[in-house]
């Protein structure tokens, strides 16, 4: 059974910074695209930034240059640094673990944790 827990949420200031950790359990963690996804009140859930098995990455718009996705797969954790952070990244960030059957998508989310920005 698959499970993903995030910490390191918080309440910050504009223009400091985060790092948020994903541990997961389960197997095949290394080949699996891990990725960290945020909804904000009255908003749909977005994706934020997505980790490959080989490393490659993908941004919103909206976080590039300011945020960096990693991950360990010695440890199965996937992390999110965050720096500059705005206002506008307050949100609820949910980790995500995913693998494709074919061309059929399938998700698993962590419990989600808090990250507000606020002076």
């Amino acid at each position: 059974q698959v499970q993903l827990v995030e910490s390191g949420g918080g309440l910050v200031q504009p223009g400091e910074s985060l790092r948020l950790s994903c541990a997961a359990s389960g197997s095949m963690f290394s080949i699996s695209i891990m990725g960290w996804y945020r909804q904000a009140p009255g908003k749909q859930r977005e994706l934020v930034a997505e980790i490959t098995s080989s490393a490659s990455t993908n941004y919103a718009d909206s976080v590039k240059g300011r945020f960096t996705i990693s991950r360990d797969n010695m440890k199965n954790t996937v992390y999110l640094q965050m720096n500059s952070l705005k206002p506008e990244d307050t949100a609820v960030y949910y980790c995500n673990r995913a693998y494709y059957r074919g061309s059929t998508r399938f998700n698993y989310w962590g419990q989600g944790t808090q990250v507000t920005v606020s002076s």
